[in-house]
């Protein structure tokens, strides 16, 4: 005898999944196809996640969203009735996009990109920049980038300590930036 939960349990079930799965694991099983050795620390997909693609060695940071639909829409009306647009987002190969960054409807970012923290991407992206800003606009090269990473980037390999505090404190840089200019 099969058990069928009625849909207010299925919610349920799903709701508490989703605070236990980790973001890779919720992409996937939403509909999100998903590539190798990927970070996902987001879990907001949107609702039509199958319209979603991520590439190899993405990270994708958290809190951010995927919107596959204009919802604006929705507010034309005319014999036929409501409208809706419905549009895919495609990540490619080595992409790093920062928390708080929203993806529009029918964006593709192509492979060795960076996408700042708290971007808004309204269009697509060639491969090998770096963009941010609301709306997103062209920052860098992704070439450029790596040259001046190294200049900030720890070349200290993390210390084998038992906690992740002390391996962090063990090579942290605890100076500041600069005050900015208010002139």
């Amino acid at each position: 005898m099969t058990v069928r939960f009625h849909t207010p349990v299925r919610k349920v079930i799903w709701k508490l999944q989703r605070l236990f799965w980790s973001g890779e694991t919720l992409a996937r099983k939403s509909g999100v196809t998903l590539g190798q050795n990927c970070r996902i620390l987001t879990k907001d997909f949107g609702s039509e996640p199958f319209l979603i693609t991520i590439g190899n060695n993405v990270t994708v940071s958290g809190d951010v969203k995927f919107i596959n639909h204009d919802g604006a829409g929705w507010l034309v009306r005319d014999q036929k009735g409501r409208r809706y647009s419905f549009r895919p987002i495609q990540i490619g190969n080595d992409v790093f996009i920062g928390s708080g960054t929203l993806l529009m409807p029918g964006v593709k970012i192509a492979d060795r990109v960076i996408v700042a923290a708290g971007s808004v991407v309204t269009k697509s992206i060639p491969s090998g920049i770096v963009i941010g800003g609301r709306p997103a606009k062209y920052i860098c090269d992704y070439s450029d980038f790596e040259q001046r990473a190294l200049d900030w980037v720890s070349d200290t390999d993390m210390p084998d300590t038992d906690s992740y505090r002390n391996r962090i404190e063990a090579m942290a840089d605890l100076s500041f930036k600069p005050e900015m200019d208010t002139s």
